[in-house]
């Protein structure tokens, strides 16, 4: 008999393995809490937006507070040279850092020789002969370095673009990180390293082979992928296939994004064979669920059975980018919540604002907020306040004022992690006259 589970244990559940279901920890942040969330989300995405705080900062705001950036830069991307011993970046989902031990598991996406690749490669060869050999053995004598200390391989054709700035040597450079050949961090002004795999992670290029014509490193594709469905699956607690898929960016079908992949189905279809999940029906769902059961076991440490911890009490600003976020069909299922970032929207067509942060009270998302970081100013500004209007499933419906209350506090725990020194609301959003009054108050 298929469990059946409401809408609102499903929030509790995904919130709990997102470790947002309870209040922050009044104790400092500490590295081990950074390796925490590396070792249960498998993946921090990264984003050079800088309006508020860069992407990869929030999440672990979101969980555990305020901390000093300099020491999550120390912990995911180590010393000076950008050897972390905790970390590594690649496509993860998008461009990410994850915990070293994923490394085996990413290896068959650096070798995967996909469409895109092949042409960037193809391109280079073609434009610029021997280029790609040429800093590939540059980077593996003089790393770590930049992009710049290889242009001389290949002067530019042309002055530099104002947005999107590239060049044959960053195109090389970039093919040798996707492709494993060599390894890229992140320096200061979080502008890209790269070093040779040896110096940065201490094992060889993805291309190199044993005397058997095997990658020492690297796990099969198809144990590479499984591994990624169920640690997704763990980080998620319970969802849809696709839900769990896009975590890492699996194909949900075969034949889709990786040719020789099985798909969605069939990785939860072992993952429930072998006793890591099982099918729940949700309250609301058009699609059946998969729920992590069992515990850690030696082939699989990593792994966390879902839990209902009864009441959800967390309030916490997300990021775009937080992995809650991620999936927008996800997000109107289970929150009600229908969020574009819209960034990339014209100014006159946008409906929120420019960088709109999803806020997050017990299991709801109550409201959204356009913040902006005014350094020059000293002020956290708050160019729009909504509040959500959609009504959750087995939610009570929260008030202004305390929507308000819970929200200015957060802006308030925000606004001395940025060092700032004030916060400002503007009038635009049906939540903002609320939040303005409580801001005022919190102020005097």
């Amino acid at each position: 008999m298929t469990l059946a589970v409401s809408a609102a244990q499903a929030r509790r559940v995904f919130l709990h393995a997102q470790g947002l279901a309870r209040k922050r920890p009044s104790r400092a942040v500490r590295e081990r809490d950074f390796a925490a969330y590396l070792d249960t989300q498998g993946v921090l995405q990264l984003d050079t937006v800088n309006v508020l705080a860069r992407a990869h900062y929030m999440p672990l705001f979101s969980r555990f507070g305020p901390y000093p950036l300099a020491r999550a830069e120390a912990f995911l991307w180590g010393d000076a040279k950008g050897h972390s011993a905790h970390a590594f970046e690649h496509w993860g989902h998008e461009a990410s850092v994850m915990p070293r031990e994923l490394l085996p598991a990413m290896h068959h996406r650096m070798v995967s020789g996909v469409s895109w690749q092949s042409k960037w490669r193809d391109r280079l060869d073609a434009e610029r002969p021997g280029l790609i050999d040429g800093v590939r053995a540059l980077v593996e004598e003089q790393g770590p370095l930049v992009g710049a200390d290889v242009e001389h391989l290949a002067p530019r054709d042309g002055p530099k673009g104002p947005w999107w700035d590239t060049s044959h040597t960053k195109d090389a450079l970039e093919y040798l990180f996707i492709a494993g050949k060599v390894a890229a961090s992140r320096g200061r002004h979080f502008a890209r390293t790269y070093d040779a795999t040896a110096r940065a992670w201490g094992l060889p290029p993805a291309d190199a082979v044993d005397a058997g014509g095997s990658h020492p490193w690297g796990l099969p594709p198809a144990d590479a992928r499984q591994q990624l469905f169920e640690r997704a699956l763990a980080a998620c607690g319970i969802g849809t296939v696709a839900d769990v898929c896009d975590h890492f960016r699996l194909p949900l079908r075969p034949g889709t994004r990786a040719p020789d992949a099985a798909g969605g189905e069939a990785w939860a279809a072992s993952a429930v064979e072998r006793g890591l999940a099982e099918w729940v029906e949700v309250e609301g769902w058009n699609a059946p669920a998969l729920m992590a059961v069992g515990g850690p076991s030696d082939a699989a440490p990593w792994h966390r059975a879902a839990a209902d911890p009864g009441r959800a009490t967390g309030a916490a600003l997300l990021s775009p980018f937080d992995p809650v976020c991620w999936f927008r069909p996800r997000l109107l299922r289970m929150f009600g919540m229908d969020y574009t970032i819209e960034i990339y929207t014209p100014e006159h067509k946008r409906v929120y604002g420019y960088y709109c942060l999803p806020f997050l009270l017990g299991d709801q998302m109550v409201g959204r907020v356009d913040l902006k970081a005014d350094r020059k100013a000293g002020t956290l500004r708050v160019q729009a306040a909504w509040r959500e209007e959609r009504a959750v499933t087995g939610a009570r419906r929260r008030t202004d004022a305390e929507i308000a209350s819970a929200l200015a506090a957060e802006l308030e725990t925000m606004r001395g992690w940025l060092g700032l020194e004030a916060v400002a609301v503007e009038s635009r959003g049906n939540l903002a006259p609320a939040l303005a009054g409580e801001v005022a108050v919190g102020s005097t």
